[in-house]
């Protein structure tokens, strides 16, 4: 599909007023997108699970108004929030020519978050993939005609890309991949596609235990970051580590090859805070309760014989990926030795999830 494909064409502009209401989830990516060329396009594909508990759920109002100006309210957990308006007026006018009725109306949006808002779990892409299926239930209903799932779906990604690029990964579940890759056959930039080969039963009702280590703000944003691998010393290598860590990754969910997931999760997560560390200017999002975690991880595995690892997102909390078959063992791990490391002991119990619901 093209960029094309998305443009809406007609609709019915008499309708004056609804709602509508999606949750949908975060995403943790086993291989890392970081960096990005212009129109949110990806530098290098990614892969990731789609999470089930951390969510964002946004209920947008709509009803017709004079004028043409974009026109919404922002309300976060229930209070009107202006520091999500730069964001979505950004947003608006990046996808306006995909989806022109937003100019005809003004919005309400309700949103709240199931897990701390901007401390690396991602919450843009939850964010920002439920707005963009609200937007998609309104075209639904504006154009009057039964688009295919799949359809709704891809442009629903391709239009959540726009607001977020990790978004467009959390539309669908289980698996989801982002970004051109020669080694799956229908892999975009433009959205993400779900994983479609055979998932080998290891990797079935696979948990992650979010740690927060930090539920502060981050010292540096997820978009500077990326900006940051423009020039970077080491970024076409890196570049080319992924394409074939996903490559490979693609055979290890098939064949379930568990030992071989852990050394590819683990080296991606390392090697994507390395890119921030030696970037310039340079920084570190990793705390000293990151790293304690991380090595009572190693440890844990090596004296256990477990299939236990770690991921990070662009934060200091810390994912704690495990096969379901080893829950009770890792809970009791986590409980004994790991949530002393956490803000107020708190963490996270998820599980890779099916993707967005309609409420």
């Amino acid at each position: 599909m093209t960029v094309q494909d998305f443009i809406l064409e007609s609709y019915n502009s008499d309708l004056e007023k609804g709602s509508v209401k999606w949750s949908s989830p975060s995403n943790i990516a086993l291989i890392k997108y970081w960096g990005k060329k212009e129109n949110q396009i990806p530098a290098n594909p990614s892969i990731s699970f789609t999470l089930s508990n951390c969510k964002t759920i946004t209920e947008m109002s709509f009803s017709k108004k004079e004028g043409k100006e974009f026109s919404f309210d922002v309300y976060f957990e229930g209070e009107k929030n202006e520091a999500f308006r730069p964001k979505i007026q950004t947003f608006f006018e990046r996808i306006e020519s995909y989806v022109p009725f937003i100019r005809d109306y003004h919005f309400k949006i309700e949103t709240s978050n199931t897990f701390p808002h901007s401390s690396g779990i991602a919450s843009s892409a939850s964010g920002m993939s439920a707005l963009a299926l609200c937007l998609m239930s309104i075209e639904r209903s504006l154009s009057g005609a039964e688009e295919s799932e799949s359809y709704f779906n891809r442009k629903a990604s391709f239009l959540a890309r726009l607001g977020s690029g990790s978004a467009c990964r959390s539309i669908e579940g289980e698996l989801v991949v982002w970004g051109k890759n020669e080694s799956v056959s229908k892999s975009s930039d433009l959205f993400g596609v779900k994983f479609e080969d055979t998932v080998h039963p290891n990797f079935h009702e696979y948990q992650d235990a979010i740690l927060l280590v930090d539920k502060g703000e981050k010292q540096v944003s997820s978009t500077v970051g990326h900006k940051l691998m423009l020039g970077h010393p080491f970024s076409e290598n890196r570049f080319k580590q992924a394409h074939d860590n996903l490559s490979e990754m693609k055979e290890v969910l098939k064949n379930g090859d568990l030992k071989r997931f852990v050394e590819i999760v683990e080296s991606e997560a390392l090697t994507l805070h390395a890119m921030m560390m030696t970037s310039m200017p340079y920084f570190i999002l990793m705390k000293p309760n990151t790293l304690e975690i991380i090595n009572r991880i190693w440890s844990y595995r090596q004296q256990n014989n477990s299939n236990i690892c770690f991921t990070l997102d662009a934060g200091a909390n810390v994912h704690v990926l495990f096969p379901k078959a080893e829950q009770e063992k890792v809970y009791d791990f986590i409980n004994s030795e790991l949530v002393a490391f956490c803000q107020n002991g708190h963490y996270i119990c998820d599980i890779v999830g099916k993707g967005a619901i309609k409420l």
